[in-house]
């Protein structure tokens, strides 16, 4: 079925035409085999090194509790937005209804602004294991992890509970082809007929407070830490810190830059073009990358690995060895 029969079966529900990525492309089929390729490279590799943190001892500090965090967040963002994307393309009907359009909406913002929050509480504590490190244990105990972690969660959901309900409730009189490939905030209100500029306004100032509150706490903890690092008698200590902080200032910098754009430029700066690129930086390519800035430049990831690897193959070993044991003795 295609969207002019769909449309023509449900005359009276709301409901919205993604023109997105595909519609742009001239090889959709090969773009459609390069994002699921990336989907399944995000999904597996945050998901094993969540598995990898929850199962090595020694990986249970703080740091490590906060990038778990960040590979949920990333597993979140890019279910929500790539598997419907791929799917509309598959059947070749790339419509959504606007419940549905509520909910994809709703999950992008909190795990986004989550996110954002999340950065700046990963910057807290470098600034607090590099400049304080005899105090750090009890600065970043499990339960301040714990906090910490659920305050991100929480100010992100403020920020999908404020834009979700607002921008759902405006009168769509217009063509309901969302120039996007999924329900983004700035590219659905384009399609009501009423006067946005208010809300515009305040999802300005929102967008201002979730960035400007982590960016002070980022450049605040950055600071200092560059501070303290360049008092370091230690070469391998200095080597340690900027690599640890040259990881977390590479996701930083993905993020937010693309965050700012979306946002925070004026409306003149945007193109539906432009805008579908830029997405596709945090919703597809960030949760892609992070695994691999967090575990291929660490040697403590790395090693949790191997590990893990060579219990599984001695376990196997072990297995098999007893297996054919076992037969042996029958006969």
């Amino acid at each position: 079925m295609d969207n002019t029969t769909w449309m023509a079966a449900h005359p009276g529900q709301l409901y919205f035409i993604f023109v997105g990525l595909f519609h742009q492309s001239q090889h959709p089929a090969l773009l459609c085999m390069v994002i699921f390729v990336v989907f399944l490279m995000a999904l597996s590799g945050n998901t094993v090194l969540i598995l990898l943190i929850h199962s090595n001892a020694h990986l249970h500090t703080a740091m490590y509790f906060f990038i778990s965090q960040l590979s949920l967040m990333d597993t979140v963002y890019i279910c929500v937005t790539v598997p419907r994307m791929l799917m509309g393309q598959v059947r070749g009907m790339n419509k959504i209804s606007a419940p549905e359009c509520g909910v994809q909406m709703f999950l992008y913002l909190t795990v986004g602004g989550s996110e954002c929050f999340l950065l700046a509480a990963m910057a807290y504590d470098r600034f607090v294991a590099i400049c304080h490190p005899l105090r750090y244990p009890v600065l970043m105990n499990h339960r301040v992890c714990l906090l910490l972690a659920s305050g991100c969660w929480f100010l992100g959901s403020v920020d999908g509970f404020m834009l979700t309900p607002i921008t759902m409730t405006f009168p769509f009189c217009r063509s309901h082809e969302i120039h996007h490939y999924f329900c983004e905030v700035p590219a659905v209100i384009k399609l009501s007929c009423s006067d946005t500029s208010l809300y515009e306004s305040l999802m300005y100032l929102c967008c201002v407070l979730m960035l400007l509150i982590p960016v002070t706490i980022i450049s605040s903890s950055y600071s200092f830490i560059l501070f303290t690092v360049h008092r370091m008698n230690s070469t391998e200590g200095r080597k340690k810190a900027f690599a640890t902080c040259s990881s977390h200032m590479t996701v930083v910098v993905l993020l937010y830059g693309t965050a700012i754009y979306s946002y925070m430029l004026p409306s003149s700066y945007h193109t539906p073009e432009k805008d579908m690129v830029v997405s596709v930086f945090y919703t597809i390519i960030t949760p892609g990358l992070n695994p691999l800035i967090y575990s291929f430049r660490n040697k403590d990831v790395t090693r949790a690995l191997r590990k893990t690897l060579n219990i599984h193959i001695v376990r196997k070993q072990i297995i098999t060895s007893l297996e054919e044991r076992g037969q042996e003795m029958c006969t």
